[in-house]
């Protein structure tokens, strides 16, 4: 293993982790969006609250090391990426603001009114921002990036392959948000919303697979060294996902929701995976290699350096913090009752 693939994959890690934790928390979003009014969704929308309230803000930590990995250990294609792809970019990052501002900002709304403007925002935001981080990601694997940077600025992103992963990434961030709360909803005991989540994940699962399966189809013609890739050395990775997928939707169906969960992550982990695995060994696909790419060895030497202190350090806590969400000790402190209700719902009385 090359100094330069060891720093690659440890940030390619960071993609996935994103992908997982951060997917699930974008995703829960779209089940915001669709949930109803305010008082038919109060109830989705207590359990998404209840379930990303305490992680939401360090699922996009995997966010900024994804980023620091790549300017520090890839720097001249960072800068190709961001003087060619910086509207996407923006409207994701404009997204990521608003959804987080109106996340907190929802919960101390005094008037209805108030409480449908940040709810809508937080919502709308939520789908917004993966789908055009899905569009960077199918930008670079479709060689529309140029080596020395500064590519058309619409044209780089707006064509088949970019805004089909944009689509795929909606979709695979609200499969597995739906996967999450519906298990989530049945471990607190509300048997109604937990069948109401599971018909919808069950429905966007299905949407989603036929998406993903489908939209290899333009892929053929429009990222061709992507497709060969996707049909050669990633093909085992995207039956694992499709094995992944079916085995969630089974799952669900049984009502089987804490292995459900499992699956689901490995379906959307295999998709990402089989999108690195296609696109290797390429950082700008048909322009720049993970060798070529790469900075000074000193740098990515230091980085692996950090990247194992991370690993000894944050990773137990952030692993500790995600088991004591899921322990029955944490859902015991959560209000009963009427208290329960969510603020749009109480708002509206």
């Amino acid at each position: 293993m090359t100094l330069e693939f060891a720093v690659a994959a440890a940030l390619f890690a960071g993609v996935l982790f994103y992908a997982v934790l951060g997917g699930a928390d974008f995703g829960s979003g779209f089940h915001d969006l669709v949930s109803g009014g305010s008082r038919r969704g109060a109830e989705v929308r207590t359990l998404i609250d209840q379930s990303i309230g305490p992680v939401w803000e360090a699922n996009h930590v995997w966010l900024i090391y994804v980023l620091v990995m790549w300017w520090t250990g890839f720097p001249e294609s960072f800068a190709a990426a961001m003087t060619t792809l910086y509207v996407p970019l923006l409207l994701a990052l404009v997204g990521i603001v608003l959804r987080g501002a109106s996340f907190a900002f929802r919960k101390y709304s005094e008037t209805l009114a108030q409480a449908r403007l940040f709810g809508v925002v937080f919502a709308t935001s939520s789908v917004l921002a993966p789908f055009f981080l899905g569009t960077v990601a199918g930008s670079l694997a479709s060689g529309r990036v140029p080596e020395g940077g500064y590519g058309d600025a619409w044209s780089s992103w707006i064509a088949p392959t970019p805004l089909l992963t944009g689509a795929i990434s909606v979709g695979t961030c609200a499969f597995l948000a739906g996967a999450f709360l519906t298990a989530d909803a049945a471990r607190r005991g509300r048997t109604a919303l937990a069948e109401r989540m599971r018909r919808r994940s069950i429905v966007v699962g299905a949407a989603t697979g036929l998406v993903v399966f489908a939209g290899l189809i333009p892929i053929e013609h429009d990222a061709p060294t992507l497709w060969e890739g996707l049909v050669g050395r990633a093909a085992p990775v995207i039956a694992l996902s499709a094995v992944g997928g079916a085995a969630t939707l089974v799952l669900l169906w049984r009502r089987r929701f804490g292995p459900a969960r499992l699956t689901a992550v490995v379906a959307v982990a295999a998709v990402m995976a089989g999108w690195g695995i296609g696109q290797y060994p390429w950082v700008l696909v048909d322009q720049v290699s993970i060798a070529e790419a790469a900075g000074a060895r000193a740098t990515l030497q230091g980085l692996l350096v950090a990247v194992g202190v991370a690993t000894v350090v944050v990773g137990p806590a952030l692993g500790y913090l995600l088991y004591l969400t899921q322990t029955p000790q944490w859902s015991d402190q959560e209000p009963e009752g009427a208290e329960r209700v969510h603020w749009s719902a109480r708002l509206s009385d």
